[in-house]
């Protein structure tokens, strides 16, 4: 029995530490995809009837170049999306997204709209295809997974 016990103690340290490697390695690569660090903003993925949204602020409302390589970022990422290229976040993430194949099929139907923050960005996300909807959802519920942002899904 005890053994079994620093076995599954052991596993479940494994585990830890790989999720911790694996998010660390995922905030490595967004510092350099994205142009701007983790660690001075803040990420959220919204979930709505209609699609969703992807928010990125600057902590600090003084930071203006951390607010302008967000703002140069999402303005990017709403063209690439719209256009059906998830490059992007298969690079932060090393590996396709779920939803990412229903959204490379499904451009037309879906809607991307930057719009500037005061400290950032919104990407607005709207459809009104069932699928699409679907898949802009598994999308954003796995960015907030892999980026820990807790928000709600």
């Amino acid at each position: 029995m005890r053994r079994l016990a620093t076995t599954l103690a052991l596993a479940l340290s494994l585990t830890a530490w790989g999720q911790d490697a694996h998010h660390d390695a995922v905030d490595k690569r967004g510092d350099s995809v994205m142009g701007f660090s983790h660690e001075k903003t803040t990420h959220h993925f919204r979930l709505y009837k209609d699609g969703g949204a992807i928010e990125v602020t600057a902590d600090d409302a003084k930071d203006t170049a951390s607010r302008d390589q967000i703002q140069m970022h999402l303005a990017h990422i709403a063209k690439m999306f719209a256009s059906g290229d998830f490059n992007a976040p298969m690079l932060v993430h090393d590996r396709v997204p779920p939803g990412v194949a229903a959204l490379e099929r499904l451009k037309t139907e879906v809607k991307y709209e930057f719009q500037k923050t005061e400290r950032g960005g919104t990407v607005r996300i709207t459809t009104a295809n069932a699928e699409a909807l679907q898949a802009v959802h598994e999308f954003l519920r796995f960015q907030i997974d892999d980026h820990r942002t807790g928000d709600p899904k």
